[in-house]
Protein backbone atom coordinates (compact mmCIF):
# COMPACT_ATOMS: atom_id res chain seq x y z
CA UNK A 1 0.00 0.00 0.00
CA UNK A 2 2.78 2.43 0.98
CA UNK A 3 4.76 1.56 -2.16
CA UNK A 4 1.71 2.25 -4.32
CA UNK A 5 1.05 5.65 -2.71
CA UNK A 6 4.71 6.67 -2.95
CA UNK A 7 4.94 5.64 -6.62
CA UNK A 8 1.71 7.47 -7.46
CA UNK A 9 2.88 10.71 -5.84
CA UNK A 10 6.23 10.31 -7.58
CA UNK A 11 4.48 10.00 -10.92
CA UNK A 12 2.69 13.29 -10.32
CA UNK A 13 5.80 15.17 -9.22
CA UNK A 14 8.22 13.82 -11.85
CA UNK A 15 5.88 13.91 -14.82
CA UNK A 16 6.93 15.21 -18.28
CA UNK A 17 5.29 18.49 -17.18
CA UNK A 18 8.15 19.05 -14.70
CA UNK A 19 10.77 18.40 -17.38
CA UNK A 20 8.99 20.86 -19.68
CA UNK A 21 8.77 23.44 -16.86
CA UNK A 22 12.53 23.18 -16.17
CA UNK A 23 13.29 23.61 -19.88
CA UNK A 24 10.90 26.57 -20.12
CA UNK A 25 12.54 28.30 -17.14
CA UNK A 26 16.01 27.75 -18.57
CA UNK A 27 15.01 29.18 -21.95
CA UNK A 28 13.18 32.11 -20.36
CA UNK A 29 16.17 33.03 -18.19
CA UNK A 30 18.57 32.58 -21.13
CA UNK A 31 16.66 35.01 -23.35
CA UNK A 32 15.97 37.53 -20.57
CA UNK A 33 19.67 37.64 -19.56
CA UNK A 34 20.70 37.79 -23.22
CA UNK A 35 22.44 34.44 -22.87
CA UNK A 36 24.76 35.44 -20.08
CA UNK A 37 26.14 31.90 -20.16
CA UNK A 38 27.88 32.82 -23.43
CA UNK A 39 28.56 36.53 -22.92
CA UNK A 40 30.22 36.09 -19.53
CA UNK A 41 32.08 32.82 -20.05
CA UNK A 42 35.50 34.47 -19.64
CA UNK A 43 34.29 36.32 -16.52
CA UNK A 44 33.04 33.06 -15.01
CA UNK A 45 36.47 31.45 -15.30
CA UNK A 46 38.20 34.51 -13.84
CA UNK A 47 35.85 34.68 -10.85
CA UNK A 48 36.47 31.07 -9.82
CA UNK A 49 40.02 31.88 -8.80
CA UNK A 50 39.72 35.53 -7.76
CA UNK A 51 37.52 35.30 -4.66
CA UNK A 52 38.79 34.88 -1.11
CA UNK A 53 37.08 33.43 1.93
CA UNK A 54 36.49 35.17 5.24
CA UNK A 55 35.62 34.27 8.82
CA UNK A 56 31.95 34.22 7.82
CA UNK A 57 32.07 32.91 4.28
CA UNK A 58 33.91 30.45 2.07
CA UNK A 59 35.73 31.45 -1.12
CA UNK A 60 34.02 31.32 -4.52
CA UNK A 61 36.12 28.29 -5.43
CA UNK A 62 35.20 26.49 -2.20
CA UNK A 63 31.50 27.20 -2.79
CA UNK A 64 31.95 25.92 -6.35
CA UNK A 65 33.64 22.74 -5.06
CA UNK A 66 30.88 22.20 -2.50
CA UNK A 67 28.27 22.58 -5.22
CA UNK A 68 30.11 20.26 -7.60
CA UNK A 69 30.43 17.69 -4.83
CA UNK A 70 26.64 17.51 -4.84
CA UNK A 71 26.05 17.22 -8.57
CA UNK A 72 29.09 15.09 -9.45
CA UNK A 73 27.71 11.86 -8.06
CA UNK A 74 26.82 8.29 -8.90
CA UNK A 75 24.45 9.59 -11.58
CA UNK A 76 27.40 10.85 -13.61
CA UNK A 77 28.57 7.25 -14.03
CA UNK A 78 25.44 5.11 -13.92
CA UNK A 79 22.97 7.80 -15.03
CA UNK A 80 24.89 8.73 -18.17
CA UNK A 81 25.19 5.08 -19.14
CA UNK A 82 21.47 4.57 -18.60
CA UNK A 83 20.72 7.59 -20.79
CA UNK A 84 22.71 6.02 -23.64
CA UNK A 85 21.06 2.64 -23.05
CA UNK A 86 17.53 3.97 -23.51
CA UNK A 87 18.11 7.08 -25.63
CA UNK A 88 21.01 5.95 -27.78
CA UNK A 89 24.16 7.99 -28.47
CA UNK A 90 21.99 10.97 -29.42
CA UNK A 91 20.98 11.40 -25.77
CA UNK A 92 24.47 12.81 -25.10
CA UNK A 93 23.81 15.77 -27.41
CA UNK A 94 20.59 16.63 -25.57
CA UNK A 95 22.45 16.43 -22.25
CA UNK A 96 24.75 19.16 -23.61
CA UNK A 97 21.84 21.27 -24.80
CA UNK A 98 19.94 21.19 -21.51
CA UNK A 99 23.13 22.01 -19.63
CA UNK A 100 23.74 25.07 -21.80
CA UNK A 101 20.18 26.24 -21.16
CA UNK A 102 20.34 25.35 -17.47
CA UNK A 103 23.35 27.60 -16.85
CA UNK A 104 20.99 30.60 -16.84
CA UNK A 105 18.77 28.96 -14.21
CA UNK A 106 21.84 28.22 -12.09
CA UNK A 107 22.82 31.89 -12.32
CA UNK A 108 19.38 33.09 -11.18
CA UNK A 109 18.97 30.80 -8.16
CA UNK A 110 22.54 31.30 -6.96
CA UNK A 111 22.40 35.08 -7.31
CA UNK A 112 19.14 35.11 -5.35
CA UNK A 113 20.80 33.01 -2.64
CA UNK A 114 23.44 35.74 -2.32
CA UNK A 115 20.99 38.65 -2.44
CA UNK A 116 18.84 37.27 0.37
CA UNK A 117 21.53 35.54 2.46
CA UNK A 118 21.94 36.29 6.15
CA UNK A 119 24.59 35.85 8.81
CA UNK A 120 23.90 33.28 11.56
CA UNK A 121 26.35 32.40 14.31
CA UNK A 122 29.17 34.00 12.34
CA UNK A 123 28.41 32.09 9.10
CA UNK A 124 26.59 33.06 5.92
CA UNK A 125 23.43 31.11 5.18
CA UNK A 126 21.38 31.28 2.02
CA UNK A 127 19.27 29.19 -0.31
CA UNK A 128 15.72 28.75 -1.58
CA UNK A 129 14.00 28.83 1.84
CA UNK A 130 15.63 32.19 2.56
CA UNK A 131 14.83 33.84 -0.77
CA UNK A 132 11.31 32.41 -0.85
CA UNK A 133 10.49 33.98 2.52
CA UNK A 134 12.37 37.25 2.02
CA UNK A 135 11.75 37.76 -1.69
CA UNK A 136 8.18 36.50 -2.02
CA UNK A 137 7.02 36.93 1.56
CA UNK A 138 5.56 33.42 1.58
CA UNK A 139 6.87 31.92 4.80
CA UNK A 140 4.63 28.84 4.64
CA UNK A 141 6.00 28.15 1.15
CA UNK A 142 9.56 28.45 2.48
CA UNK A 143 8.84 26.18 5.44
CA UNK A 144 7.40 23.46 3.17
CA UNK A 145 10.55 23.68 1.05
CA UNK A 146 12.84 23.49 4.09
CA UNK A 147 11.01 20.52 5.64
CA UNK A 148 10.92 18.57 2.34
CA UNK A 149 14.62 19.29 1.80
CA UNK A 150 15.54 18.29 5.34
CA UNK A 151 13.69 14.98 5.00
CA UNK A 152 15.19 14.18 1.61
CA UNK A 153 18.77 15.31 2.27
CA UNK A 154 19.24 14.30 5.91
CA UNK A 155 17.23 11.08 6.15
CA UNK A 156 16.60 9.46 2.77
CA UNK A 157 19.33 10.44 0.31
CA UNK A 158 22.50 9.77 2.38
CA UNK A 159 21.74 6.07 2.70
CA UNK A 160 21.24 5.72 -1.04
CA UNK A 161 24.68 7.17 -1.75
CA UNK A 162 26.24 5.06 1.02
CA UNK A 163 24.67 1.93 -0.46
CA UNK A 164 26.22 2.73 -3.84
CA UNK A 165 29.62 3.04 -2.13
CA UNK A 166 29.23 -0.20 -0.16
CA UNK A 167 28.01 -2.16 -3.19
CA UNK A 168 30.80 -0.95 -5.47
CA UNK A 169 33.53 -1.62 -2.88
CA UNK A 170 32.10 -5.07 -2.12
CA UNK A 171 31.86 -6.00 -5.81
CA UNK A 172 35.36 -4.78 -6.61
CA UNK A 173 37.31 -5.72 -3.49
CA UNK A 174 35.05 -8.06 -1.49
CA UNK A 175 34.86 -5.74 1.52
CA UNK A 176 31.90 -6.37 3.85
CA UNK A 177 29.12 -3.73 3.71
CA UNK A 178 29.27 -3.18 7.48
CA UNK A 179 32.99 -2.40 7.43
CA UNK A 180 32.53 0.03 4.55
CA UNK A 181 29.63 1.67 6.40
CA UNK A 182 31.73 2.18 9.54
CA UNK A 183 34.60 3.67 7.54
CA UNK A 184 32.28 6.05 5.69
CA UNK A 185 30.54 7.36 8.82
CA UNK A 186 33.93 7.83 10.55
CA UNK A 187 35.24 9.92 7.65
CA UNK A 188 32.01 11.87 7.19
CA UNK A 189 31.61 12.42 10.94
CA UNK A 190 35.13 13.86 11.25
CA UNK A 191 34.34 16.39 8.52
CA UNK A 192 30.80 17.47 9.38
CA UNK A 193 31.57 17.92 13.07
CA UNK A 194 34.26 20.36 11.94
CA UNK A 195 31.68 22.75 10.48
CA UNK A 196 31.19 24.33 7.06
CA UNK A 197 34.83 25.43 6.76
CA UNK A 198 36.09 21.85 7.08
CA UNK A 199 33.44 20.67 4.60
CA UNK A 200 34.58 23.37 2.16
CA UNK A 201 38.27 22.54 2.58
CA UNK A 202 37.59 18.82 2.07
CA UNK A 203 35.52 19.50 -1.05
CA UNK A 204 38.12 21.81 -2.62
CA UNK A 205 40.76 19.06 -2.26
CA UNK A 206 38.75 15.97 -3.25
CA UNK A 207 36.54 17.34 -6.03
CA UNK A 208 39.29 18.61 -8.39
CA UNK A 209 41.35 15.46 -7.74
CA UNK A 210 38.55 13.01 -8.46
CA UNK A 211 37.26 14.91 -11.51
CA UNK A 212 40.76 15.28 -12.99
CA UNK A 213 41.58 11.60 -12.51
CA UNK A 214 38.33 10.52 -14.10
CA UNK A 215 38.73 12.85 -17.09
CA UNK A 216 42.35 11.74 -17.62
CA UNK A 217 41.27 8.09 -17.95
CA UNK A 218 38.65 9.19 -20.48
CA UNK A 219 41.25 11.17 -22.45
CA UNK A 220 43.55 8.15 -22.49
CA UNK A 221 40.76 6.02 -23.95
CA UNK A 222 39.99 8.68 -26.57
CA UNK A 223 43.66 9.00 -27.57
CA UNK A 224 44.00 5.24 -27.99
CA UNK A 225 40.92 5.31 -30.24
CA UNK A 226 41.92 8.61 -31.87
CA UNK A 227 40.90 7.53 -35.35
CA UNK A 228 37.29 7.09 -34.19
CA UNK A 229 36.77 10.74 -33.16
CA UNK A 230 34.89 11.79 -36.36
CA UNK A 231 32.77 8.64 -36.31
CA UNK A 232 31.79 8.92 -32.62
CA UNK A 233 30.86 12.60 -32.74
CA UNK A 234 29.08 12.02 -36.04
CA UNK A 235 27.09 9.22 -34.38
CA UNK A 236 26.13 11.50 -31.48
CA UNK A 237 24.87 14.31 -33.72
CA UNK A 238 23.14 12.11 -36.30
CA UNK A 239 21.42 10.06 -33.58
CA UNK A 240 20.27 13.23 -31.81
CA UNK A 241 18.23 14.26 -34.86
CA UNK A 242 17.13 10.83 -36.03
CA UNK A 243 19.29 10.72 -39.16
CA UNK A 244 21.24 7.67 -37.94
CA UNK A 245 19.32 4.73 -39.43
CA UNK A 246 19.90 2.37 -36.50
CA UNK A 247 18.54 4.80 -33.89
CA UNK A 248 16.10 6.80 -36.03
CA UNK A 249 13.09 5.18 -34.40
CA UNK A 250 13.95 6.36 -30.88
CA UNK A 251 14.57 10.07 -31.47
CA UNK A 252 11.87 10.86 -28.89
CA UNK A 253 13.65 8.72 -26.33
CA UNK A 254 16.97 10.39 -27.21
CA UNK A 255 15.52 13.80 -26.42
CA UNK A 256 13.66 12.73 -23.27
CA UNK A 257 16.49 10.68 -21.77
CA UNK A 258 19.06 13.30 -22.69
CA UNK A 259 17.04 16.05 -21.06
CA UNK A 260 16.23 13.98 -17.95
CA UNK A 261 19.80 12.79 -17.41
CA UNK A 262 21.21 16.23 -18.13
CA UNK A 263 18.87 17.81 -15.59
CA UNK A 264 19.68 15.13 -13.03
CA UNK A 265 23.40 15.67 -13.52
CA UNK A 266 23.59 19.48 -13.56
CA UNK A 267 20.81 20.13 -10.98
CA UNK A 268 20.21 23.61 -12.45
CA UNK A 269 16.94 25.02 -11.17
CA UNK A 270 16.59 22.42 -8.43
CA UNK A 271 17.82 24.75 -5.69
CA UNK A 272 20.57 22.47 -4.37
CA UNK A 273 23.50 24.54 -5.68
CA UNK A 274 21.95 27.73 -4.32
CA UNK A 275 22.63 26.60 -0.74
CA UNK A 276 26.37 26.53 -1.37
CA UNK A 277 26.27 29.78 -3.32
CA UNK A 278 24.77 31.56 -0.31
CA UNK A 279 27.80 30.60 1.82
CA UNK A 280 30.33 32.44 -0.35
CA UNK A 281 32.13 35.68 0.54
CA UNK A 282 31.73 37.94 -2.50
CA UNK A 283 31.35 41.69 -3.02
CA UNK A 284 28.47 41.29 -5.48
CA UNK A 285 25.74 38.60 -5.73
CA UNK A 286 26.22 38.22 -9.48
CA UNK A 287 29.79 37.05 -8.92
CA UNK A 288 28.70 33.81 -7.27
CA UNK A 289 25.80 33.48 -9.69
CA UNK A 290 28.28 33.42 -12.57
CA UNK A 291 30.56 30.97 -10.75
CA UNK A 292 27.65 28.59 -10.10
CA UNK A 293 26.53 28.86 -13.72
CA UNK A 294 29.98 27.70 -14.75
CA UNK A 295 29.82 24.80 -12.27
CA UNK A 296 27.26 22.92 -14.36
CA UNK A 297 29.50 23.27 -17.40
CA UNK A 298 32.27 21.57 -15.44
CA UNK A 299 29.91 18.85 -14.25
CA UNK A 300 28.34 17.90 -17.58
CA UNK A 301 30.87 18.96 -20.20
CA UNK A 302 33.71 17.30 -18.29
CA UNK A 303 32.55 14.44 -16.05
CA UNK A 304 29.31 13.37 -17.75
CA UNK A 305 30.88 13.77 -21.18
CA UNK A 306 33.93 11.78 -20.03
CA UNK A 307 31.64 8.89 -19.08
CA UNK A 308 29.74 9.09 -22.37
CA UNK A 309 32.85 9.22 -24.54
CA UNK A 310 34.52 6.34 -22.69
CA UNK A 311 31.47 4.21 -23.40
CA UNK A 312 30.99 5.30 -27.02
CA UNK A 313 34.64 5.23 -28.08
CA UNK A 314 35.02 1.66 -26.84
CA UNK A 315 31.61 0.57 -28.12
CA UNK A 316 30.79 -0.85 -24.67
CA UNK A 317 27.03 -0.27 -24.59
CA UNK A 318 23.67 -1.67 -25.57
CA UNK A 319 20.67 0.35 -26.74
CA UNK A 320 17.19 -0.76 -25.74
CA UNK A 321 13.82 0.27 -27.11
CA UNK A 322 12.13 1.38 -23.89
CA UNK A 323 8.62 0.81 -25.24
CA UNK A 324 9.10 -2.74 -26.50
CA UNK A 325 12.08 -3.84 -24.38
CA UNK A 326 13.84 -5.09 -27.52
CA UNK A 327 17.56 -4.61 -28.05
CA UNK A 328 18.32 -2.20 -30.90
CA UNK A 329 22.02 -2.91 -30.65
CA UNK A 330 23.90 -5.30 -28.37
CA UNK A 331 27.64 -4.79 -27.99
CA UNK A 332 28.12 -6.24 -24.49
CA UNK A 333 25.83 -9.17 -23.82
CA UNK A 334 24.40 -9.64 -20.35
CA UNK A 335 25.42 -6.25 -18.95
CA UNK A 336 22.63 -4.22 -17.36
CA UNK A 337 22.40 -0.48 -18.13
CA UNK A 338 24.49 1.47 -15.63
CA UNK A 339 28.00 1.48 -14.19
CA UNK A 340 28.78 -1.83 -15.95
CA UNK A 341 29.12 0.03 -19.26
CA UNK A 342 31.81 2.30 -17.77
CA UNK A 343 33.60 -0.66 -16.16
CA UNK A 344 33.70 -2.46 -19.50
CA UNK A 345 35.00 0.69 -21.22
CA UNK A 346 37.89 1.11 -18.74
CA UNK A 347 38.73 -2.60 -19.07
CA UNK A 348 39.50 -2.02 -22.77
CA UNK A 349 42.29 0.34 -21.68
CA UNK A 350 43.42 -1.48 -18.54
CA UNK A 351 42.14 -5.08 -18.55
CA UNK A 352 40.83 -6.16 -15.16
CA UNK A 353 41.05 -2.60 -13.79
CA UNK A 354 37.57 -1.41 -14.77
CA UNK A 355 35.70 -2.74 -11.76
CA UNK A 356 38.22 -1.33 -9.26
CA UNK A 357 38.48 2.04 -11.03
CA UNK A 358 34.71 2.52 -11.16
CA UNK A 359 34.43 1.43 -7.51
CA UNK A 360 36.97 4.10 -6.49
CA UNK A 361 35.23 6.70 -8.67
CA UNK A 362 31.83 5.87 -7.18
CA UNK A 363 33.34 6.00 -3.68
CA UNK A 364 34.74 9.49 -4.24
CA UNK A 365 31.73 10.80 -6.16
CA UNK A 366 29.17 9.47 -3.68
CA UNK A 367 31.34 10.43 -0.69
CA UNK A 368 31.49 14.09 -1.66
CA UNK A 369 27.80 14.06 -2.56
CA UNK A 370 27.09 13.01 1.03
CA UNK A 371 28.95 16.12 2.21
CA UNK A 372 26.79 18.28 -0.03
CA UNK A 373 23.64 16.64 1.35
CA UNK A 374 24.72 17.39 4.89
CA UNK A 375 25.44 21.05 4.22
CA UNK A 376 22.07 21.48 2.51
CA UNK A 377 20.37 19.76 5.47
CA UNK A 378 22.14 21.98 7.99
CA UNK A 379 21.28 25.14 6.06
CA UNK A 380 17.57 24.31 6.02
CA UNK A 381 17.63 23.37 9.70
CA UNK A 382 19.29 26.72 10.41
CA UNK A 383 16.47 28.41 8.51
CA UNK A 384 13.75 26.59 10.46
CA UNK A 385 15.35 27.20 13.88
CA UNK A 386 16.54 30.80 13.55
CA UNK A 387 17.13 32.15 17.06
CA UNK A 388 16.17 28.88 18.74
CA UNK A 389 17.97 25.83 20.19
CA UNK A 390 20.24 25.32 17.22
CA UNK A 391 23.21 23.86 19.11
CA UNK A 392 21.36 20.73 20.23
CA UNK A 393 19.50 20.48 16.92
CA UNK A 394 22.72 20.58 14.88
CA UNK A 395 24.23 17.76 16.95
CA UNK A 396 21.02 15.75 16.57
CA UNK A 397 20.92 16.21 12.78
CA UNK A 398 24.54 15.05 12.54
CA UNK A 399 23.72 11.86 14.48
CA UNK A 400 20.60 11.19 12.38
CA UNK A 401 22.60 11.84 9.21
CA UNK A 402 25.36 9.40 10.18
CA UNK A 403 22.78 6.79 11.19
CA UNK A 404 21.10 7.14 7.79
CA UNK A 405 24.47 6.63 6.09
CA UNK A 406 25.22 3.45 8.04
CA UNK A 407 21.73 2.02 7.55
CA UNK A 408 21.93 2.68 3.83
CA UNK A 409 25.36 1.06 3.59
CA UNK A 410 24.14 -2.24 5.04
CA UNK A 411 20.56 -2.23 3.81
CA UNK A 412 18.54 -0.09 1.44
CA UNK A 413 15.03 -0.34 0.06
CA UNK A 414 13.47 0.58 -3.26
CA UNK A 415 10.86 2.61 -1.37
CA UNK A 416 13.62 4.81 0.06
CA UNK A 417 14.62 5.81 -3.47
CA UNK A 418 11.02 6.66 -4.32
CA UNK A 419 10.46 8.62 -1.09
CA UNK A 420 13.69 10.55 -1.63
CA UNK A 421 12.48 11.42 -5.12
CA UNK A 422 9.28 12.84 -3.59
CA UNK A 423 11.33 15.16 -1.40
CA UNK A 424 13.43 16.21 -4.37
CA UNK A 425 10.35 16.65 -6.54
CA UNK A 426 8.75 19.02 -4.01
CA UNK A 427 12.03 20.97 -3.84
CA UNK A 428 12.22 21.35 -7.61
CA UNK A 429 8.63 22.49 -8.08
CA UNK A 430 8.76 25.05 -5.26
CA UNK A 431 12.17 26.37 -6.28
CA UNK A 432 11.25 26.77 -9.96
CA UNK A 433 8.11 28.71 -9.09
CA UNK A 434 10.13 30.91 -6.73
CA UNK A 435 12.98 31.76 -9.10
CA UNK A 436 10.54 32.45 -11.92
CA UNK A 437 8.71 34.97 -9.74
CA UNK A 438 11.95 36.40 -8.33
CA UNK A 439 13.78 36.84 -11.62
CA UNK A 440 13.72 40.64 -11.40
CA UNK A 441 16.21 41.05 -8.48
CA UNK A 442 18.60 38.55 -10.11
CA UNK A 443 18.40 40.44 -13.40
CA UNK A 444 18.93 43.77 -11.63
CA UNK A 445 22.07 42.33 -10.06
CA UNK A 446 23.34 41.18 -13.46
CA UNK A 447 22.78 44.57 -15.10
CA UNK A 448 24.39 46.36 -12.15
CA UNK A 449 27.39 44.03 -12.35
CA UNK A 450 27.77 44.60 -16.10
CA UNK A 451 27.54 48.39 -15.69
CA UNK A 452 30.28 48.43 -13.07
CA UNK A 453 32.49 46.20 -15.22
CA UNK A 454 32.16 48.71 -18.07
CA UNK A 455 33.35 51.41 -15.68
CA UNK A 456 36.44 49.36 -14.85
CA UNK A 457 35.35 48.70 -11.26
CA UNK A 458 35.50 45.59 -9.13
CA UNK A 459 31.70 45.41 -8.73
CA UNK A 460 30.10 45.83 -5.30
CA UNK A 461 26.37 45.59 -4.63
CA UNK A 462 24.05 47.98 -2.84
CA UNK A 463 20.49 46.70 -2.45
CA UNK A 464 19.28 50.08 -1.19
CA UNK A 465 20.12 51.63 -4.57
CA UNK A 466 17.50 49.45 -6.27
CA UNK A 467 14.94 49.27 -3.49
CA UNK A 468 15.22 45.50 -3.09
CA UNK A 469 13.36 44.73 0.12
CA UNK A 470 14.67 42.32 2.78
CA UNK A 471 18.11 42.09 1.15
CA UNK A 472 19.46 43.11 4.54
CA UNK A 473 23.03 41.94 4.03
CA UNK A 474 23.52 44.38 1.14
CA UNK A 475 21.80 47.43 2.62
CA UNK A 476 24.02 50.52 2.10
CA UNK A 477 26.55 48.46 0.14
CA UNK A 478 29.12 45.73 0.64
CA UNK A 479 31.80 47.88 2.27
CA UNK A 480 29.32 49.23 4.83
CA UNK A 481 28.29 45.68 5.64
CA UNK A 482 31.90 44.64 6.23
CA UNK A 483 32.47 47.65 8.50
CA UNK A 484 29.31 46.89 10.47
CA UNK A 485 30.30 43.23 10.93
CA UNK A 486 33.78 44.28 12.03
CA UNK A 487 32.40 46.66 14.63
CA UNK A 488 29.99 44.03 15.96
CA UNK A 489 32.76 41.44 16.30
Amino acid sequence: MLDQIVNTVNGWLWSPVLVAFIVFCGLYFSFRTRFMQIRHFKEMVKLIFSGKGSDAGVSSFQALAMSLSGCIGVGNIAGTATGIAYGGPGAVFWMWVITFIGAASAYVESTLAQIYKEKQDGQYRGGPAFYIEKGLGWKWFAVVFAVATLLAMAVLMPGIQANAIADSVHNAFGVNHTITGLIVIALVGFTIFGGVKRIARTAEIIVPFMAAGYVLIALAIIMINFENIPAVFGLIFKSAFGSEELFGGIIGSAVMWGVKRGLYANEAGQGTGAHHAGAAEVSHPAKQGLVQAFSIYLDVFLVVTATALMILFTNQYNVINEKTGELITENIAGVEPGAGYTQAAVDTLLPGFGSGFVAIAIFLFAFTTIYAYYYISETNLAYLLRGKIRGFAFVAIKIIFLAAIFYGAVKTATTAWAMADIGLGIMVWLNLIAILLLFKPANIALKDYEEQLKQGKDPEFNSSKYGIKNADFWVNGYEKTKEKDKNVS
